[in-house]
């Protein structure tokens, strides 16, 4: 049987993407992403939290190349990069749900 082993790089590069996922913060604006592209204004209206705090965020998140951006006129959409965080947030959520199911 081989072992395929992951390079140092690419498990730096996983351990960033799954601490990005770790802050609830960023949590609640993939979630809010996910279900629609969004201004940095519309977040802070629907997350209740200030415009420096999700400016922030959407910066990290974007160097992780988590969400990506689009510019129309003077203001930027965000949404998800691609689905495969879409997907890595659905199985995080239903695994909570099922968990909890438990208890």
């Amino acid at each position: 049987m081989t072992i395929n082993y992951l390079e140092e790089n690419s498990i730096e590069h996983i351990s960033q993407i799954f601490k990005a996922l770790s802050d609830p913060t960023r949590i609640r604006i993939l979630h809010l992403l996910f279900q629609k592209e969004s201004s940095v204004n519309e977040i802070v209206q629907h997350l209740d939290l200030t415009q420096s705090a999700i400016s922030h965020q959407l910066k990290y998140l974007r160097q992780l190349q988590l969400v990506k951006k689009r510019r129309e006129k003077n203001m930027y959409f965000y949404s998800p990069d691609d689905e495969h965080v879409i997907k890595l947030l659905e199985q995080a959520i239903e695994h909570m749900e099922h968990t909890t199911k438990e208890v």
